[in-house]
């Protein structure tokens, strides 16, 4: 991950959180991990952070952890993965999916 992305994260998750976060940067590290940005209606949008053969995960970040979770989406039972970096939750996704189906 670059220093640009992991810095954003650490201002998302500094107490109490910055008001000086730019949109572009959050947007940017959204794009970094795979994510898919949608426009919505108004001002709103719509975030997939990843998907796989059809498969959609939303990705958390845990910071005792220094990782990011993942959980995949609308499965009967709980799949989850655990990743430091992009890459890393890409391929762990990928595990988790096959090991779950």
């Amino acid at each position: 991950m670059k220093r640009k992305h992991q810095k954003t994260l650490e201002l998302i998750f500094k107490r109490p959180v910055s008001g000086n976060i730019q949109w572009g940067d959050i947007e940017s590290l959204f794009l970094e991990l795979g994510a898919e940005i949608y426009e919505r209606a108004g001002s709103r949008i719509a975030v997939v952070l990843m998907t796989l053969d059809g498969y959609k995960a939303k990705i958390e970040y845990d910071p005792e952890l220094d990782m990011f979770r993942g959980e995949i989406l609308n499965l009967n039972g709980g799949a989850d993965f655990y990743g430091k970096n992009p890459d890393e939750l890409r391929e762990e996704f990928k595990n988790s999916l096959a090991v779950f189906l």
